[in-house]
């Protein structure tokens, strides 16, 4: 009919040409909704992520609770309660074509056609993250009751060296006293602990500790095991050992393990364990702090000296001072525009720190410690 508008059916190849970017665009859809499910590529990124910051948190806050304690300053935790990461990814994309071609009557006008596209995205990452302040029976628990012995056995049953993990966290067996401060001042040990140490440590490399509970009425009860061996050695420490505590092990060689300043019987190993408040001061006393400091009556005299003839009277977990830390530190704290730090290269030190984490957990609920909740729900 003359004179009137019609839509064509057919594009020339300049059109399809034309429009390129458009079917492009179009072609681009599917592969968007097949990018909308983003979870499990965050999985191993956060993992990893997290965990790192959640160890280098409580380093730092260990850290600075050993200096606060040796300044006479308030310790204080705060723990990550629970991690909850929140991931939104929305995505749209909107297509719109016009076309009007006019027949030859209309001369005096031109023919258009017109194409629009549009796309948008959106990410959102919000984590919330749970804090929970120590404070009451728990802050009790973490610092000032005693860490159960059965857990501190069961410690070295699972590898970690008898003779730090001992040194650290008690203050006699069977009578016989390991090292202590009280009131900034030394007290040394008993001439036969440090022997008793190695040769548990021997011991232990040997194979020839055990530990177990046992069900004995209405309690449980640790009972340790230490069983005969085939060399010369191992059968000098035992001995060793044995006349040291005064214990005659019933079969097997087994000992009952109690919280106690001295044994009722042969067959009991006392142990009376630290708490971590004690432990904490103990590495406190340890800090090479500034004499400044010192001389001006802000902190007491150094009682641990990295030079003393006996390894075992030097810092368990040597701790710096000065005025920046090193970029490798292990750990580091400033307080009172000083810095304090763990280097990254004193092997030592660092298996010593990391072994608190532990005694915290076994001071607080007599196991081993569980990293916070981490939940990681993905749209």
């Amino acid at each position: 009919m003359k004179g009137r508008n019609h839509v064509p059916v057919f594009f020339r190849i300049s059109d399809l040409l034309r429009r390129a970017p458009l079917l492009g665009a179009i072609a681009l859809l599917p592969a968007i909704a097949g990018c909308s499910s983003i979870g499990p590529s965050t999985v191993p990124r956060d993992r990893t992520d997290y965990l790192k910051a959640l160890s280098t948190s409580w380093k730092t806050q260990t850290l600075s609770n050993v200096v606060h304690i040796r300044y006479g300053d308030t310790p204080s935790f705060l723990d990550v309660a629970s991690i909850v990461s929140a991931y939104t990814l929305d995505a749209n994309v909107s297509v719109g074509v016009t076309s009007n071609s006019l027949s030859t009557a209309a001369a005096s006008q031109l023919a258009w056609t017109s194409s629009v596209f549009g796309a948008g995205a959106s990410y959102q990452d919000r984590p919330t993250i749970s804090y929970a302040p120590l404070s009451g029976d728990r802050f009790t628990k973490r610092l000032i009751r005693p860490i159960p012995p059965v857990g501190i056995f069961e410690l070295i049953q699972s590898g970690h060296p008898a003779d730090v993990v001992l040194q650290m966290t008690v203050r006699s067996l069977n009578g016989i006293k390991n090292q202590s401060i009280s009131g900034g001042v030394l007290e040394p040990a008993d001439p036969e602990f440090y022997p008793l140490l190695d040769a548990f440590r021997r011991l232990q490399n040997a194979g020839r500790l055990s530990v177990r509970t046992e069900k004995r009425g209405s309690e449980e009860v640790g009972v340790i095991s230490i069983v005969e061996g085939k060399t010369p050695e191992i059968a000098r420490d035992l001995k060793f050992v044995r006349d040291t505590l005064r214990v005659r092990p019933a079969k097997d060689g087994e000992l009952t393990i109690v919280f106690a300043p001295g044994p009722r019987g042969g067959t009991e190993l006392a142990v009376l364990s630290r708490s971590m408040g004690d432990i904490l001061i103990d590495l406190a006393m340890g800090i090479d702090v500034p004499p400044a400091h010192v001389a001006s009556g802000r902190t007491l005299a150094t009682v641990w000296v990295n030079t003393s003839p006996n390894p075992r009277d030097r810092p368990m977990v040597r701790i710096h001072s000065g005025t920046a830390p090193p970029a490798n530190a292990f750990a580091a704290f400033e307080y009172g525009n000083t810095w304090y730090w763990i280097d990254d290269n004193d092997f030592h030190s660092k298996r010593t720190f990391t072994l608190l984490m532990i005694f915290t957990a076994l001071a607080e609920t007599g196991v081993v410690p569980q990293v916070p909740a981490l939940t990681l729900p993905v749209r």
